[in-house]
């Protein structure tokens, strides 16, 4: 019996209208993420990986098509959905803890159950002994821990990932990329995470969503079937990193040759 389907994107085109010339950043946009998926939206700036991110939060509709995520369409940002993007978008006036419970603050819950989420959420991302430090004497790695404690505080059934670990050294971002990975195999979540990495992709992913040049469309559903924990090194990881380096660099071409704009990714 086929898997249910948690988001499902079903004809998604979206146009950008510009004073001069309208741009097409998606063009008929067709799959469905199962629950519990870590689906990788992979592809070259400008390919709409953002823009279709976007879309299943809730920021930014389709032109065409619809996002439907739990049988109901989307139309707005929903607790459904949590979003951790690239900036980290802490506030600088919060200390770490208080970053991570604002949300629970705003929907008034217990304060004994915002204490021992906030010790769980400390724990886990390593923060213990940053809890009173604010944003700006942290690292970008972090502030990027204390970004994601601040969305799964609220515990949505999805995490939306707009390139999170771009900006991080290599040693930061695999520390980071094998926290992410615990967090999703212990609390089930389903992750749709934008990355420009090959490498990166493969070594998160079930699924990589690998999308053309703008009009972004998918050009290959590539479902990952390499055991985890996954090893660079490995013939199979290094076999699939080459066959997506074609794909990926066709698209880069393609990038480069054209007029660039700055809408869309």
């Amino acid at each position: 019996m086929a898997e249910q389907a948690q988001i499902e994107i079903r004809h998604v085109s979206k146009v950008f209208k510009g004073s001069g010339q309208d741009v097409v950043a998606l063009k008929d946009i067709d799959f469905n993420i199962s629950e519990g998926q870590f689906v990788c939206l992979l592809g070259p700036s400008g390919c709409g990986k953002s823009t279709l991110l976007n879309a299943i939060a809730g920021f930014s509709l389709p032109s065409e098509g619809s996002v439907v995520v739990g049988g109901h369409e989307v139309v707005e940002p929903g607790p459904d959905r949590g979003m951790v993007f690239q900036e980290y978008a802490l506030f600088p006036w919060m200390t770490v803890e208080e970053n991570i419970t604002f949300g629970l603050k705003i929907k008034k819950a217990e304060p004994h159950k915002i204490e021992e989420k906030l010790q769980q959420l400390l724990k886990t991302l390593k923060l213990t002994d940053f809890r009173r430090r604010f944003p700006k004497d942290l690292s970008g790695g972090m502030r990027q821990r204390v970004a994601i404690a601040r969305v799964l505080a609220l515990d949505p059934p999805i995490m939306l990932m707009d390139e999170p670990f771009g900006a991080l050294d290599a040693l930061t971002r695999r520390s980071l990329q094998d926290e992410l990975l615990k967090i999703w195999s212990d609390l089930k979540k389903t992750v749709v995470f934008v990355t420009h990495s090959i490498e990166e992709a493969i070594y998160l992913a079930d699924r990589i969503v690998v999308m053309s040049y703008r009009p972004g469309t998918v050009k290959k559903d590539v479902h990952v079937e390499i055991p985890r924990p996954r090893n660079p090194a490995d013939p199979d990881f290094n076999n699939l990193k080459r066959e997506l380096s074609q794909m990926v660099m066709a698209e880069q071409n393609r990038f480069e040759q054209a007029t660039l704009g700055s809408t869309g990714d």
